[in-house]
């Protein structure tokens, strides 16, 4: 029986995460979502492709902005709806070590979104913001199983086919999701965790 393209994307996220929890004892878990004000006909007007220049841009820009000092990774999802447009759900990996505000980092990121990356157009939402029942942003520490077992599931929902691009897509290189690159194994260097 074939896989489904969710169920591999799951599968996939879930090694990203594994890997990145190899390499960090603690992640600093930010989900914010990325979107775009209505003009005065209650309408956004952005494009899909005007939507992915912002979403390069900001993934450019992090290597010489302040703001995003300590990522190590991310996963962001792009979709599209009547009522919201395009817009994205982000969810950056920083090293928790280095980086323990997961709000004030929420909406540094966001403010830098709206001024920065759309010259005023966007908006945004922090999540870490919100208190979830099954909470899967914040600190993640490599021994809270729990809280990785309910971040995989959130990931489960980024992977989705649901609110799909498919419909205002133009160019067969358009990605729904974006990823960071696998991060390298640190080998046996260092102190051994105790499981």
């Amino acid at each position: 029986m074939a896989i489904s393209k969710d169920k591999r994307r799951q599968v996939s996220n879930e090694k990203y995460l594994d890997a990145l929890q190899d390499r960090y004892s603690k992640l600093c878990v930010v989900r914010v979502d990325f979107g775009y004000k209505k003009d005065e006909n209650n309408e956004v007007n952005v494009t899909l492709e005007e939507a992915n220049k912002h979403i390069d841009k900001l993934l450019n820009n992090r290597r010489n902005n302040s703001i995003f000092k300590d990522n190590v990774g991310y996963v962001i999802k792009t979709e599209y709806t009547e009522d919201k447009g395009v817009h994205n759900h982000a969810v950056l990996f920083f090293d928790g070590n280095k980086v323990q505000n997961d709000k004030y980092k929420g909406n540094q990121i966001g403010e830098y979104w709206v001024d920065n990356i759309t010259n005023g157009n966007g908006s945004y939402h922090n999540c870490n913001r919100n208190d979830y029942k099954d909470n899967a942003i914040g600190m993640l520490d490599y021994k809270n199983v729990e809280m990785r077992k309910n971040l995989d599931n959130a990931m489960a929902y980024l992977v989705k086919e649901e609110q799909s691009i498919k419909a205002i897509k133009e160019n067969e290189k358009d990605r729904a999701i974006r990823r960071g690159t696998m991060p390298k194994s640190k080998g046996n260097v260092g102190r051994p965790r105790n499981q």
